[in-house]
């Protein structure tokens, strides 16, 4: 019995050491609907520090966003179910949004600037970025191979989770692993 309460107590200070390990750990329990498709790394993996055009024209990053957990979403205007999941996207946002999650959207491929803007406003997104990957360096640094994908990064910008394919990122189960991930009952 003894040995049980040593095992019990290293795996929890393993944990606590960790707390990306812990954090997956415990989201996985909360994989139901779509979100059994989000893959949870067992370690959290480095993203690329490679630059992106920016919802202005300008030049950002993924590690601007470090400090809060983000799920970056790739896609482009002529992915069906990119159109089809990108108003839960925009919902997802509109109820975690803010210091500690943010979604951020980017266009990847060839994505015309007009072309993004009539896609938004025929999905009424209004409250996500217009980024883009013009020339595919950052989804093919994080390989990505098909569209639309879905990467969870943890505060420190390391990718955590990975859905391929769309989902319903404002279903019941969506909403309470985002909230279970940032701590909320």
């Amino acid at each position: 019995m003894h040995r049980f309460f040593r095992i019990v107590l290293y795996t929890a200070l393993a944990l606590g050491a960790n707390a990306t390990v812990a954090d997956t750990a415990s989201l996985d329990a909360l994989r139901l609907g779509d979100m059994k498709k989000l893959n949870l790394a067992e370690q959290a993996k480095p993203v690329p520090d490679t630059v992106f055009t920016s919802a202005d024209g300008g030049e950002i990053s993924l590690s601007q966003y470090k400090g809060k957990y983000v799920l970056v979403n790739f896609w482009a205007t002529w992915c069906a179910p990119c159109r089809a999941e990108m108003p839960s996207l925009s919902a997802l946002q509109a109820e975690f949004g803010g210091d500690a999650f943010e979604v951020v959207t980017i266009a990847t491929g060839r994505n015309p600037q007009p072309a993004l803007e009539k896609f938004f406003a025929e999905a009424g997104v209004t409250n996500l970025p217009l980024h883009r990957d013009p020339k595919q360096q950052l989804a093919r640094q994080m390989a990505v191979l098909g569209l639309p994908v879905s990467v969870l990064l943890n505060p420190e910008g390391q990718e955590i989770g990975r859905l391929i394919g769309d989902a319903d990122w404002h279903s019941e189960e969506a909403r309470a692993l985002i909230s279970a991930l940032l701590g909320r009952s």
